[in-house]
Formats: C-alpha cells, structure tokens, sequence
C-alpha cells in the first residue's frame, strides 16, 4: 500500500497515546493491532515509542512523568497545520485557550496544544522532518477522528474558523451528526454528548481500522481491554466499537458491516 509522505494543513495527521504503563500499553496494542515499535531515548531515562505498520510510522507512545500528574491515559489527536504560531493565534481568537504554547520537537517540527471553548483538546502540527503518520486509512492505522461535544453548534463555529472546514449536518437518530470537510475530504466528525451517555468530558476519540470489528472487540477483552461501547453497525459506513485500553485510555475501532445486517 502507498507510504502517505505529506498531510494537508486540517488532516488528522498523528495519534499519540499518553499512558501510565509503557510497557502493558506497548504489548497491549502491538498485540490488538500487529503493530511493531522503535523505541528511542527522549532524556531522564525515558523513551519514546513510535508504532509501526508495515514498516510505516502510525502513531506513538509514552510513559506519562509528573507534567502530566493527575491526567488519567488518553490518546491525542494531532492535526496538521501550516503554522504551529499562527494556528494559536487564531484559537485564542476564537475564544479557546493555549494549553501549550507554541515549541519546536528537536527537528521533527513545531506543537502546540489548544483547547477549545467546550474544554476538548487538539494538537496542532507543523512538519518539518516528520510529517506525520506514514500510513492512514488501512487496517491498523488512524482512519477517523470525531468530537464529541457539550455545543455543536458553537464547536462546529470554533473549528470552522480555526481550520478553515465547512461543516455539513445529517440525522443520525434523534440527533445530528456534523461531518467536517477539508474541500471535497471528510475531515473529521462531531456529535453532541447525549445524557445517557453519562458523565462525559469533550474529547477527540480516534477511531483504527479493523478487518473485523467483533474479533477485534474479542482480543482486546482477552488483552485486558474493557468496551465502553458494543459493536453497533452504522449504515453506509461500517461497524464501530469503542474500547478502553488496560490503563483506560480510550479508543475506538472501525471495521465492515457485519454480515447479514
């Protein structure tokens, strides 16, 4: 399969998952989804693990330290940008608020953390040596990103303005679900937190390609995973899950629909 060598400014581009077991969290998901891993030192006798697919980059993660003290596990979502600087610029323009200001990573690129109005964090990317994910859209690597949120309407303005989406609505039940669109591409999704979902802070939840949702679902049980959302098929698009890794980071999966349904 192609090798993605560049993502557009407004592509979800990297998942990072910050955990408190590096080494369970490693052998958790190099398990559930074939991954293999580079390890490399990042200073005070931490590492850094890039996930591999195929040889290709398609995600990393590390071992929490004291900044992130009281934080529980959780995967970020990472979006390409042109400029890290002006990206924080124009959010704290739109009413959100700079976690992280703006900082080179060595030579690989320049960050910065936002969070929006409703409280949901997204990084923000600007390549240098690394671009990104390697490989998108394929069993194993990112293929979908979605917010789930306490204002739609008030988010869909946020992020309009902020990466320059349109923002297109459809039923999906008794409520709407907003696709974000970069031209003519799918982006990203957005859907309301529902009451019986419980108490729920705004978040971006990373979804994985599967071959299989149900299998999936089944190894990640046997792992030590936890489901927060049973395999459910969504008309048109696939069938879903969502998962909690050992540590409880949060996830979800995205196969085919399941057969006879």
């Amino acid at each position: 399969m192609a090798t993605v060598t560049q993502h557009a400014p407004g592509t979800f581009c990297w998942p990072e998952l910050a955990t408190t077991d590096q080494p369970k969290a490693k052998e958790f998901y190099t398990r559930l989804f074939g991954w293999g891993f580079d390890d490399s030192p990042i200073g005070e006798g931490q590492v850094y693990t890039m996930l591999k697919l195929g040889g290709r980059q398609v995600g990393a993660l590390f071992q929490m330290g004291k900044e992130q003290a009281g934080m529980p596990p959780h995967w970020s979502a990472y979006v390409a940008v042109a400029s890290a600087d002006e990206a924080a610029k124009q959010a704290a323009s739109l009413g959100g608020k700079i976690a992280m200001e703006p900082f080179d990573v060595m030579d690989h690129g320049r960050m910065a953390v936002i969070q929006d109005p409703q409280g949901a964090m997204v990084a923000v990317w600007q390549a240098n040596k690394h671009s990104g994910a390697g490989v998108l859209d394929e069993p194993g690597a990112l293929c979908w990103t979605e917010l789930m949120t306490t204002d739609p309407a008030a988010a869909g303005r946020f992020y309009t303005g902020l990466f320059g989406w349109t923002a297109e609505s459809m039923p999906m039940g008794d409520r709407a679900y907003t696709v974000f669109k970069r031209g003519e591409k799918s982006a990203a999704g957005m859907m309301e937190i529902a009451p019986e979902m419980g108490p729920m802070p705004p978040s971006w939840l990373g979804y994985f390609a599967v071959a299989d949702c149900d299998q999936s679902v089944a190894q990640a049980i046997m792992l030590g995973g936890q489901v927060a959302v049973e395999p459910a098929d969504v008309p048109g698009v696939g069938r879903f899950a969502v998962l909690c890794d050992p540590q409880g980071a949060t996830f979800a999966i995205l196969g085919q629909p399941k057969q006879g349904s």
